[in-house]
């Protein structure tokens, strides 16, 4: 007679297999180093967005200063027609249009230290956002090469697991429905394992604690293929 609890201690061995395989999916080093670019990229978003925030603003001053002295330049070109245009001899009038002229430059020239100034500050976040740019080339070349290998890492345990579960499959197969149906119970309740060799003097394979002698004494006058629970952990026992 086959000895259902026997084929289910194989079967045991290859769930714990797929558990282990499932767990070195999980544990793949290239996961944290994925997290870790993932948490250095969205830095580097961070900052690449704060300092294109500062240039917008830069510019947009410059751009407004540039607005300004093209006004006055325009200014100056009309006072300079009117002074040059010969339409006026009054002495006092022809002074009054040079020293606006005047007035107009020295503004000009005020705006444009001004943007100068901006200028200067807007080239050090330049050379930050090449700097940027940069980094995140290669934060993402690191996070493609991660990605390539976490990949290959995962399709090699898919082969043995897809192995491990084609084996296990066809065990089951052969195993009457109601004990298999009654060893995932236990499998599911006790943390994945619910099957064990009995070991030499009465010791449990699974939580190492020896049966007592009634127990061990009982187990002896049963066939290999009766049903046998461990005292302590509840776990099927397979004796010989």
């Amino acid at each position: 007679m086959t000895n259902p609890w026997e084929q289910l201690l194989a079967v045991q061995a290859l769930d714990t297999t797929i558990r282990q395989l499932d767990h070195r999916d999980r544990q793949l080093p290239e996961r944290e180093v994925l997290a870790e670019l993932e948490e250095r990229l969205a830095a580097n978003h961070a900052r690449t967005e704060k300092a294109e925030a500062d240039k917008h603003e830069l510019v947009r001053a410059q751009k407004r200063i540039e607005d300004e002295i093209a006004g006055f330049e325009a200014r100056i070109e009309h006072e300079n027609d009117q002074l040059y245009s010969g339409g006026s001899s009054d002495p006092g009038m022809l002074q009054d249009l040079q020293n606006e002229i005047a007035a107009l430059k020295r503004r000009i020239a005020a705006l444009e230290d001004d943007e100068l100034e901006l200028m200067e500050q807007i080239e050090p976040i330049d050379a930050q956002l090449t700097e940027l740019a940069s980094e995140k080339a290669e934060l993402d070349r690191q996070a493609q090469d991660a990605t390539t290998r976490l990949a290959e890492g995962e399709a090699e345990i898919a082969v043995e697991r897809d192995k491990a579960q084609g084996e296990r499959d066809a065990l089951v197969a052969d195993i009457d429905d109601d004990s298999v149906a009654r060893y995932e119970q236990v499998r599911d309740r006790l943390g994945g394992t619910a099957v064990a060799r009995l070991e030499p003097g009465g010791v449990c394979g699974a939580c190492h604690i020896k049966l007592s002698a009634v127990e061990r004494d009982r187990i002896q006058h049963l066939p290999p293929e009766a049903e046998i629970a461990c005292e302590d952990c509840g776990r099927f026992l397979v004796h010989a």
